[in-house]
């Protein structure tokens, strides 16, 4: 009760709770390149040629999918080493961040927001398409930082594992130096 079953995969052996977190993780990047690809497109059907604010906009979106895209790569590589994790997770707090205030913006002045766009639809229906995309932003923000989370798992994992298969200077649990301690007392006790 309370063991961890290892996996072993082709490089080395993972824990089945880094494996799931890896799984997680990973779903969590493909639905933010789903979500922020959709919000490019409803950005482009309120104007297919963006003004300055569409173009940051969808700017955002572009460089949430790059981190999205970069998270993946790092997290099926075996990444989470160096300037890359801290790379993407200062990238990851500064799209969620900016996610967070366009999706505010939208909700609360939604008007002043679509007369920034220079939407040529009818309002009624800008209004429509801008508070889907503003419910998009609010699901990236949300996805932003549950995949900080996973990261931070994912990197925690892979320390733990490195220690334990990795190198020489293996950190034990305590659970296997109460084990190893136990060899040491007679018969009945070893049990």
């Amino acid at each position: 009760m309370g063991e961890m079953s290892v996996i072993s995969l082709g490089k080395g052996e993972v824990s089945s709770s880094h494996y799931n977190t890896h799984k997680v993780f990973l779903l969590c990047n493909y639905v933010l390149l789903g979500a922020a690809s959709s919000c490019i497109f409803l950005t482009l059907s309120l104007r297919l040629l963006p003004s300055l604010c569409g173009f940051f906009l969808i700017l955002l979106h572009v460089f949430t999918i790059i981190g999205a895209v970069s998270g993946c790569a790092a997290a099926s590589t075996g990444g989470g080493r160096g300037k890359w994790y801290a790379a993407h997770m200062v990238a990851t707090v500064l799209t969620a961040i900016f996610q967070g205030s366009v999706s505010v913006l939208i909700f609360t002045r939604t008007s002043n927001f679509l007369g920034s766009l220079k939407s040529y639809v009818r309002e009624e229906d800008g209004t429509v398409i801008l508070k889907l995309a503003g419910g998009l932003c609010i699901l990236i923000f949300c996805l932003e930082w549950i995949v900080l989370v996973l990261a931070f798992f994912l990197k925690y994992y892979a320390y733990v594992e490195r220690d334990e298969y990795g190198s020489g200077a293996i950190k034990r649990s305590a659970k296997v130096q109460h084990d190893d301690n136990v060899n040491d007392w007679p018969w009945p006790f070893q049990v």
